[in-house]
């Protein structure tokens, strides 16, 4: 049997969708299944032994327009596979095995893709799984009849092979991070929109106050549009840091970010990306739910301040950002320290 997966777009959701991909591969061990998923993603899911192949899909660039899409459709169809999982939610996803007439094609029933499924599965209603998306994804498995029940996971991993340690290393030191020092991982960016964003003075606080403790290496990742943010956190930094905003592909993130020993940031696909790789995790939510989209690790803490509105889960906030500019530094920089701590302790 020839399966083809649609994966999610975003980051976060990449990850959060990994338990399914790996309940499929349980599910169908001899068959062939094949991936495919935006750039970034396909980049992220490379070596996590959940498939046979991976298919890159650029909307953007070589799959453009109508006739990018049919051109990736025919290919689709000379491949033959018998099944399509569509785990992205939208209409294109349903239009393009449509197109490449894969016999059965599995989703869920909305974003006006009904007519183009062969098994059409309801979406979840309020309280009817449990909140967090991971289980979105393994409830449209359970009721397509691939799965029995949603497992719970209490750590979803990314594996980072040690060669990839070994030049996230380099990378590392050629940036100028010392060898034997604590490194704190700096996510201050979130694609999703500014209102998921603790601004960069604040962040710059928490570092200040953290280094009067701990000598730590402080690095900034994110991506080339980020760049103003951490300009302005590395300008507000007393000390040096080491800035890795738009000089590093999210393929490299998950190797640089097993370098480190802790990961600080927003609600965001870099935040999912650390904890997956074994970091502690200080996440800093506001407009967004961490019952929906807190990562899957016991090694985090949630610092949230809730004002009436929140979540509201905006891109940009239209009053005064109050969920956001309420949480403390000294509050972030207190879970920072808890996890070095017992990082100590274990170590000891």
């Amino acid at each position: 049997m020839k399966i083809l997966i649609r994966a999610t777009n975003w980051v976060g959701d990449a990850i959060m969708a990994l338990p399914a991909l790996r309940a499929v591969r349980a599910r169908f061990p001899e068959a062939r299944i094949a991936i495919v998923a935006r750039p970034y993603v396909a980049d992220l899911y490379r070596g996590q032994k959940i498939c046979d192949e991976l298919i890159s899909y650029d909307p953007k660039g070589a799959h453009k327009g109508l006739s990018g899409r049919e051109r990736l459709a025919q290919e689709f169809r000379a491949r033959k596979f018998d099944v399509a999982l569509l785990l992205q939610n939208a209409f294109d996803a349903a239009w393009l095995a449509w197109r490449a007439g894969i016999p059965e094609r599995v989703g869920y029933a909305r974003d006006g893709r009904s007519l183009l499924l062969t098994k059409k599965i309801a979406v979840p209603k309020r309280g009817e799984i449990p909140s967090h998306e991971q289980f979105y994804y393994l409830e449209l498995l359970r009721r397509a009849g691939w799965i029995n029940s949603l497992p719970p996971e209490s750590f979803i991993k990314l594996d980072v092979s040690e060669e990839h340690r070994r030049q996230a290393e380099a990378t590392l030191s050629s940036a100028g991070a010392r060898a034997n020092t604590t490194r704190i991982a700096i996510g201050a960016g979130a694609s999703y929109g500014s209102a998921k964003c603790w601004p960069p003075e604040r962040f710059a606080d928490f570092v200040n106050r953290f280094r009067l403790h701990t000598d730590a290496d402080v690095i900034l990742f994110g991506t080339a549009t980020e760049q103003k943010v951490s300009d302005a956190i590395a300008a507000g930094i007393k000390g040096p840091s080491i800035g890795l905003v738009g000089k590093t592909a999210i393929a490299d993130l998950p190797a640089l970010l097993s370098r480190c020993q802790l990961f600080v940031g927003n609600d965001s696909g870099a935040m999912h990306v650390g904890a997956a790789v074994g970091l502690p995790v200080v996440a800093i939510f506001g407009p967004t739910d961490p019952h929906g989209t807190a990562p899957i690790t016991p090694r985090c803490t949630v610092v949230q301040e809730k004002p009436y509105c929140s979540p509201c889960f905006l891109r940009r906030c239209p009053i005064d950002h109050r969920c956001m500019t309420s949480v403390r530094p000294e509050t972030v920089e207190a879970a920072a320290r808890g996890w070095l701590r017992s990082a100590e302790v274990a170590s000891g």
